[in-house]
């Protein structure tokens, strides 16, 4: 059996910078968060800007990133590690939070309410003064690299009963509230990010407020930055600006033919 701690999961510095508006005072929270090594959690809608977010941060200090889609077969095992069979030998793989543990990366668990409850138990050493990791299958304790710092995000819109983090694990984070941008920095952010002209990214903006507003209806989620982006980067390939909003915000946000109408009402009333 052979001690192995390396992972397939490599973490990596961002190497060019991700294009960013801060929207409030979210840069200077983080900023004293890392100095003081206090974990973070990030809570705002899908696609808000969460991730690039993330990579910003990383990018601004130049520390590398691994980053963990969590989701319901997420096991603790996935996260620290396992022994693999090679070449008749048995070795032991590092999982991605244990690389960023070892390394000093950022690590960034992404949407960690989708995570089993009983995997998310393993982080909690690493968000006290312990910043200890440990690895029952090894029987090792891990001390995180002074740099080494846990980050999560979580969409207050997904709480229920059965999907919602535990006090005990909600209370070991620092806390930075997210939401979509104003509307003249989400324009410019459609328009950069797709290449559209900014009349057209306002307008995407603009209809991505009215449905924001008409959630009380039946939408569990308005209109995402993302989805704008979306909807822009068909614009710019010649799709109709109707059927480019209905493919790429529309359908995605809902199945309910009333709402469809309603939606489709509100991209006529714009465009």
């Amino acid at each position: 059996m052979t001690a192995n701690p390396k992972s397939s999961i490599k973490p990596h510095l961002i190497a060019a910078k991700p294009y960013y508006l801060k929207t409030k005072d979210e840069i200077q929270l983080f900023e004293a968060a890392y100095e003081e090594r206090l974990p973070v959690m990030l809570k705002g809608p899908t696609g808000c800007g969460k991730t690039r977010f993330v990579e910003y941060i990383a990018y601004r200090f130049n520390r590398p990133l691994i980053t963990v889609a969590c989701h319901e077969d997420l096991f603790a095992s996935d996260l620290i590690g396992r022994f693999l069979l090679k070449h008749n030998e048995t070795i032991w793989n590092d999982g991605p939070l244990t690389q960023a543990v070892r390394q000093g990366a950022i690590c960034y668990l992404d949407e960690i309410v989708e995570a089993r409850k009983d995997t998310t138990v393993v982080i909690h050493p690493l968000t006290d003064d312990r910043r200890t990791l440990f690895i029952d299958k090894k029987g090792e304790t891990v001390k995180a690299h002074p740099a080494f710092l846990l980050v999560i995000s979580y969409n207050p819109g997904y709480q229920s009963v059965l999907k919602d983090l535990k006090q005990s694990t909600r209370q070991r984070f620092i806390s930075i509230d997210f939401t979509y941008p104003e509307a003249n920095k989400e324009a410019k952010i459609v328009a950069h990010e797709s290449g559209v002209a900014i009349t057209i990214a306002r307008q995407l903006v603009t209809l991505a407020n009215k449905i924001r507003n008409i959630r009380e209806h039946g939408l569990t989620e308005g209109a995402s930055t993302r989805l704008l982006i979306y909807a822009a980067r068909l614009i710019k390939r010649d799709i109709p600006i109707n059927e480019a909003c209905r493919t790429a915000i529309c359908l995605p946000l809902t199945d309910d033919d009333r709402l469809q109408d309603t939606l489709a009402e509100l991209i006529d009333d714009i465009f």
